[in-house]
């Protein structure tokens, strides 16, 4: 992406597609919540449900690092010192869908605001996704069940 507007960027997004990493193997309901904290850093919460709607919960806290003026790369940092490739790739113009990618083309998500988006817009976003040289063979569709 060109420019992403950090601040309507945060905020919570549903993990509808993946090639999943592998504590994301088997993730039901999983949801990325990010928030700009006043030092420039990003705090994510990344949740799910473990192989099941009613599976054991799973949190993870990692810290986002912007790496470009663009705001769209940054670094993603699960144990220090490593920060992992994300890749803002593509967002729509109301900031509802994202696509999240990788250089090395071996991690990608699709995420939404709302836990379902019309089929047509999915398979756009996977067309996207395939044209970005993705193996989309390997795409995983997240479960996600309506929630209050």
């Amino acid at each position: 992406m060109p420019h992403v507007e950090l601040p309507r960027f945060m905020g919570d997004w549903y993990v509808l597609g993946h090639i999943p990493t592998f504590i994301e193997k088997q993730a039901y309901n999983a949801m990325e919540s990010y928030r700009l904290d006043p030092d420039g850093t990003i705090a994510t919460t990344f949740t799910f449900r473990k192989g099941a709607f009613d599976g054991p919960k799973k949190r993870y806290t990692p810290k986002g690092f912007v790496r470009e003026s663009s705001n769209a790369v940054w670094g993603m940092q699960f144990v220090w010192p490593v920060k992992a490739e994300y890749l803002i790739n593509y967002i729509n113009d109301d900031y509802t869908q994202t696509i999240i990618a990788r250089s090395k083309r071996d991690y990608v998500w699709v995420l939404a605001r709302s836990p379902r988006i019309p089929d047509a817009d999915y398979a756009a976003l996977v067309a996207r996704m395939r044209d970005l040289g993705y193996d989309v063979s390997k795409l995983r569709r997240v479960p996600q069940e309506e929630r209050p």
